[in-house]
């Protein structure tokens, strides 16, 4: 209810700066040039143009909000405004942020699992040698499958 009552306050407000302009440009000043040949009517604005606001030179502000840590401390590492103890701060980031990495970095490459597992692969292979060995058959054969086994389709299908 409220917002409905200042939409129609709003309007009456603007209608009347409307109807108010309207007025102040007598009917004879608003025409001013017609064209004969296309018709075309060239009239001035409704509105008069603002004046232009006077330019104003832009200025630093007098009261510095923010403090420039480089005018203080050039090698400013972003730690801290006092530039020992920013120095310090840097390197304790630095030097544990590197040990970390190269300690848990190595920690977890010496963890990870069999790759390819390749390791695997030279176990089963010795394992199988042995095998082969005890039950006195040959290392390798030509048919990795038992040919016996194997079911054909007759040459007829």
């Amino acid at each position: 209810m409220a917002a409905a009552m200042a939409t129609a306050g709003l309007l009456g407000i603007c209608s009347r700066r409307l109807l108010g302009a309207a007025r102040r440009v007598p009917a004879a000043a608003s025409l001013r040039w017609s064209s004969s040949t296309t018709g075309a009517v060239v009239a001035p604005p409704a509105v008069e143009k603002r004046p232009r606001a006077p330019e104003v030179d832009w200025q630093e502000d007098p009261d510095k909000e923010d403090i420039n840590l480089y005018e203080k401390n050039p090698d400013s590492h972003g730690f801290d405004e006092d530039p020992f103890i920013d120095l310090w701060n840097m390197r304790v980031v630095f030097f544990f942020g590197v040990s970390i990495a190269i300690v848990l970095g190595s920690t977890f490459v010496a963890y990870l699992p069999d790759y390819k597992m390749k390791e695997w692969a030279r176990r089963e292979a010795e394992r199988q040698v042995k095998l082969r060995e005890a039950q006195g058959l040959p290392l390798m054969t030509s048919n990795y499958f038992d040919p016996s086994k194997i079911i054909l389709p007759d040459d007829e299908d």
